[in-house]
């Protein structure tokens, strides 16, 4: 599943390559992925010019002259900039521009593929908080205070905090010394302040290496971030690369987490 390091290098490259771009037409083969049909849909954009392109948490938004095209990958997918000639073998949406290019969009399992003339009028977005990247501890302190919730779900609810997946979670959580059940409410001002670097340190590596390894770019070429960048998330029995103690997989609620028990323990020291 695509995570804010991919969305953010996909956001980026059409941003610089979609901007100025007018639709021509809209081909849908997977009318399930709208939230209109496929003729009101397709009149909505055709004519449309692309004025701005950024992403927020997992969802890409295009602001055009006639509303909003908004794109969530959903488990999986590619969104690739093609041309009809090169077409890649699956693609459940194609968009045509003027210039002969066109955006073809797969879903590996599901997807959204919303257009809306204001983003007020849709749910689905309207209710994401900010991005994970642009909070600072400050920010993160005044959310944090008084939630009882667990930490690891509450970097997970995309209504909190915007584009962290199960990918990352376990990384930031290490960096940060923070068990994932570790009360939200009960860490202290110094661990906030580490929670937030953790986040930007968690997340930056894997866009300045263009996304997962497993991802692929608007222009078909896999990301660099691999396995081996990875800290400790599903690393189970292997060493902690801070004091060699066996990481361990345990079960969080309805996930799993990969935890270092002596980095991260459970409980807060005094």
């Amino acid at each position: 599943m695509p995570e804010l390091p991919e969305i953010t290098v996909k956001a980026r490259q059409m941003k610089a390559e979609l901007v100025g771009k007018a639709f021509t037409g809209a081909e849908v083969l997977q009318p399930k992925c709208l939230n209109v049909e496929p003729e009101a849909f397709a009149a909505a954009l055709t004519g449309a010019r692309i004025l701005n392109v950024f992403h927020r948490g997992k969802w890409l938004f295009l602001e055009t002259t006639q509303g909003w095209l908004l794109l969530n990958l959903g488990m999986g997918g590619d969104v690739l900039l093609v041309t009809r000639d090169t077409l890649p073998e699956k693609h459940l949406l194609i968009f045509d521009f003027d210039d002969g290019s066109c955006l073809a969009v797969h879903f590996w399992w599901f997807g959204y593929c919303h257009h809306v003339t204001e983003l007020a009028d849709h749910p689905m977005t309207a209710k994401l908080g900010p991005n994970a990247l642009e909070m600072t501890a400050e920010d993160l302190r005044a959310m944090l205070g008084g939630r009882r919730g667990r930490i690891k779900s509450y970097l997970l609810d995309q209504s909190k905090l915007a584009g962290i997946g199960n990918a990352y979670i376990h990384d930031i959580l290490f960096l940060a010394r923070l068990h994932p059940l570790r009360p939200a409410n009960s860490l202290t001002g110094v661990e906030i302040d580490a929670l937030a670097q953790a986040i930007h340190d968690g997340l930056q590596p894997s866009i300045d290496k263009g996304g997962a390894y497993y991802e692929r770019d608007l222009y078909g070429r896999r990301g660099g971030f691999t396995a081996d960048d990875i800290i400790i998330g599903y690393k189970e029995g292997l060493p902690c690369p801070v004091c060699a103690t066996l990481i361990e997989k345990i079960k969080t609620g309805s996930t799993s987490s990969f935890i270092c028990a002596q980095c991260q323990p459970i409980e807060r020291d005094h």
